[in-house]
């Protein structure tokens, strides 16, 4: 099954072989907004929704039922949905595997950008080598060490500031060609202008650019969102956009530490942004998005069940039948 998670970015056209590839894109692709949607509102129940109210939902996003009926298919056929047929009525859920990635995701996303790991000093190095006709694992490659924190200092040699995780020792492991070398140790200082820095191996000024066009973008809702003036299609809108938004930080700043960074780093405002208005939208979203599942449905509850950040946090996979429950209130 592709992986759900990164599904916007990390996922060429190209049918069923589908590389991890980072990919930036301007804008939400519908396949992305498609995947934030139903995580948000059923990855805890794995409800299945008609795909009617799906595309209507979609189409308060901004992308037309063409575009929507396209990316419903190719997440079906990526094996991200599982669609079911009721008569004429089609319906779609999240699979099983899915809907964990999605919560795994989601937790990362909240930890990574509210980590404060203390750092040794050192850096770990990954050097590889692969034959000229390997392109298509090399690409592969680059991108999975991307997603898992590292940055390339320089061609085939690629560095992160912590140790060699679980997850990227067995990526390393599964090379079936060429050479790996991984070592950990502190950079040796050089009285030479041609020297360069470890951290330079990422973009700083980007990614705080980055960092502050979100907080541009978002801060002025605080307000509204606190005062209940944001409701309906523009609450669930807003917190999908939000969502979509913010989940990339982790790739884009992948904890890096703190000693290394200039003055008041923004990513903990960043992240205290993000939950005041995911947490803030969470009640009129939920609200919305089952007024508008209940225009296509016949069996009453829709198991639509929004969740906020602590709820991430601490994980929100496993099936809650569709309609057990109420929805956790956030821990203080």
């Amino acid at each position: 099954m592709a992986s759900p998670f990164d599904i916007e970015e990390i996922y060429p056209d190209d049918g069923e072989h589908s590389l991890r590839l980072p990919r930036r894109q301007a804008g939400n692709s519908p396949q992305g907004v498609a995947v934030t949607l139903l995580a948000d509102y059923t990855v805890r129940t794995r409800a299945a929704l008609p795909s009617a109210a799906i595309v209507a939902l979609l189409a308060e996003s901004g992308v037309t039922t063409a575009g929507a009926r396209t990316a419903i298919s190719r997440l079906s056929r990526r094996g991200v949905l599982e669609g079911s047929r009721h008569g004429r009525r089609s319906s779609y859920r999240l699979s099983r595997a899915a809907a964990a990635n999605l919560s795994a995701g989601a937790q990362w996303i909240l930890t990574s950008t509210a980590a404060t790991t203390s750092w040794d000093g050192c850096w770990t190095t990954v050097a590889f080598s692969l034959p000229q006709d390997r392109g298509a694992q090399r690409r592969a490659l680059r991108g999975q060490l991307r997603w898992l924190g590292y940055a390339p200092l320089y061609d085939g040699l690629w560095i992160s500031p912590y140790e060699l995780t679980p997850q990227a020792r067995e990526l390393l492991g599964q090379l079936s060609a060429g050479r790996v070398t991984v070592f950990r140790g502190r950079q040796s200082a050089l009285e030479t202008t041609s020297q360069r820095a470890p951290i330079e191996a990422w973009d700083i000024d980007a990614i705080s650019g980055h960092y502050e066009v979100f907080l541009r973008r978002w801060t002025p809702l605080v307000p509204l969102v606190r005062s209940g003036r944001v409701d309906g299609a523009a609450a669930v809108r807003a917190r999908t956009e939000v969502m979509d938004t913010f989940r990339r930080f982790p790739i884009l700043d992948p904890r890096l530490p703190l000693e290394l960074l200039p003055a008041r780093w923004p990513r903990r405002a960043a992240r205290e942004l993000f939950a005041a208005v995911y947490d803030g939208l969470a009640e009129p979203a939920e609200r919305h998005v089952r007024a508008v599942v209940a225009r296509f449905t016949d069996t009453g509850e829709p198991g639509v069940r929004a969740h906020t950040t602590t709820e991430l946090v601490t994980g929100v996979r496993g099936d809650e039948s569709p309609g057990q429950g109420c929805r956790e209130e956030a821990a203080g």
